[in-house]
């Protein structure tokens, strides 16, 4: 196993420790929502990590909205029930960092909803975006080149378009981990790289007409590989 891969998971644990202990220091202190924590040298001194190891724990729990910071006043329990918090903290040390996979899933699910919406609310603005990512990654193919990055800027941009900032922000969270690992796993090949242009006009012409149906099932005919790469099935 590798020197980097040991130091993360090494980290991971110590992170988790640490939101464990935070979790302690709330109950043993009854402290409400609203009560401010200490700081984070503080908390560093009493827990006997490193301040950068503090600051990735609370800004987890923030994150699932436990936590609640505040510049130049601190760190604050949120509006959130002591039961609620402690189930939600077991839930969030009881999870794994994604796999490939997983992440691959979470796309699929989430895509088939935002090309619907983006053909719903989709702007002129939108369209120009979109079609300049269309371009970009035809060229980029057709060159012999990797498009995987502008692929994903294409879908990123019906994702910015569906106007649903939650699902933005989770296209976002996901999409530099896809990247960094598409290749890895050889989901798609040339071919299919060739195809994917005619795909991508066709997601864009339904979108472009408001078509919310007619997008949705474009976008699904254009995962076909993603899902025999998920469910070894074809559609």
């Amino acid at each position: 196993m590798k020197v980097e891969i040991l130091n993360l998971m090494e980290n991971y644990s110590v992170q988790e420790k640490v939101i464990d202990k935070i979790r302690k220091l709330i109950n043993h202190k009854n402290l409400e929502p609203g009560d401010k924590l200490p700081s984070e040298r503080m908390l560093s001194e009493k827990f006997e990590v490193p301040r950068s190891t503090i600051r990735e724990a609370i800004q987890k729990l923030e994150f699932y909205g436990l936590l609640k910071s505040i510049p130049q006043s601190g760190t604050f329990v949120a509006n959130i029930g002591v039961v609620a918090m402690n189930g939600m903290i077991d839930d969030i040390l009881s999870l794994e960092d994604p796999d490939f996979k997983s992440l691959v899933e979470t796309r699929i699910l989430l895509e088939l909803k935002t090309s619907r919406l983006a053909a719903l609310r989709r702007t002129e603005e939108d369209l120009v975006i979109m079609k300049d990512c269309l371009e970009a990654y035809a060229a980029k193919v057709e060159n012999g080149e990797d498009a995987v990055q502008e692929d994903l800027l294409f879908h990123l941009a019906i994702a910015r378009a569906s106007r649903n900032s939650t699902m933005n922000t989770f296209m976002l969270i996901i999409t530099p981990e896809i990247i960094t690992n598409f290749g890895k796993y050889h989901v798609c090949d040339k071919a299919s790289a060739y195809s994917g242009i005619e795909e991508h006009r066709l997601i864009y012409e339904a979108i472009k007409d408001q078509d919310p149906q007619l997008a949705k099932k474009r976008m699904k005919k254009h995962f076909n590989e993603l899902y025999k790469y998920c469910y070894n099935v074809e559609l």
